[in-house]
């Protein structure tokens, strides 16, 4: 987006903010500052702002943080018949599905729903071979960021990937709408539960959780006892705790659990990765 100034030449969005604001940014909390000052001022809408501040946490995100985990996927086995597959592929809504021979560890390929059924009809039925329509998987380890996610997804029009961890195991699956929603929001279809993705259990007792989830909210999903007299959300908790506006990676122990700073700015904490006790 941009505009021609008095000597003709265009200037972008930014630039004007810049000029409209004055100063330009040094680092990237001033940047985020300026944009909140921009859409305070009615320079663009609130739609536009969360899209930059996602696309910023999406920079200092990784993989593990919003994968669905292992024990979540959905999977369909390689000896299963079309009729044995095809109320999996139903009621789970999804479009692509990891298949695997003998456990989760090993993914042979990728099925695509819709390539499966074009075979729904009889006679397709009879001449079906699963190993013909399964595609290669694509493999990312836990560690990746989710920015260098979406441009390989991008660059090589790929929309699903198997989650590896350090050891060589799968660790869960993430898709290209699981990458985009950081960025956008939630993007619901028929299919999704309205959970408000406030908690996402990554499995093994770590969890990603939104600073601005309730106490109470996060004592049922964990457990745990934190009072909520003195405030509402898990941030503000772990605000008050440590002292201080926390940096991103900044850890910190309360009553056993493990509060590791994935995304803030100098104002509030966006996103927390906790580890409950053993």
């Amino acid at each position: 987006m941009s505009e021609e100034t008095s000597d003709g030449s265009s200037r972008s969005l930014m630039d004007r903010i810049v000029h409209a604001l004055g100063g330009e940014p040094r680092d990237r909390d001033e940047l985020l500052d300026l944009l909140r000052d921009a859409h305070a001022r009615n320079i663009f809408d609130a739609d536009t702002l969360q899209m930059v501040e996602g696309a910023f946490q999406v920079v200092e995100m990784r993989v593990r943080d919003i994968m669905v985990p292992r024990a979540q996927m959905v999977v369909l086995e390689d000896d299963a018949s079309f009729e044995e597959m095809l109320p999996v592929i139903i009621k789970s809504g999804h479009s692509r599905f990891p298949v695997i021979s003998e456990d989760k560890d090993n993914v042979v390929g990728v099925l695509l729903a819709k390539d499966l059924l074009r075979h729904a009809s009889g006679d397709s039925k009879q001449s079906f071979d699963l190993a013909s329509l399964i595609r290669p998987a694509t493999i990312t380890p836990e560690t990746k960021r989710l920015n260098v996610l979406l441009k390989e997804f991008r660059a090589e029009r790929n929309h699903m990937a198997i989650v590896m961890d350090e050891y060589g195991g799968v660790a869960g699956l993430v898709t290209i709408e699981d990458v985009l929603e950081e960025i956008v929001g939630e993007i619901d279809d028929e299919h999704d539960k309205d959970e408000g993705q406030l908690i996402k259990d990554n499995g093994d007792g770590h969890y990603t959780i939104r600073a601005l989830t309730p106490i109470e909210e996060f004592n049922e999903a964990l457990g745990t006892k934190f009072s909520d007299e003195e405030f509402d959300t898990i941030g503000g908790l772990l605000m008050q705790h440590i002292g201080h506006m926390p940096k991103n990676g900044e850890e910190a122990v309360i009553d056993g659990c493990l509060f590791r700073v994935m995304v803030a700015d100098s104002r509030r904490i966006h996103l927390l990765q906790v580890t409950s006790p053993a």
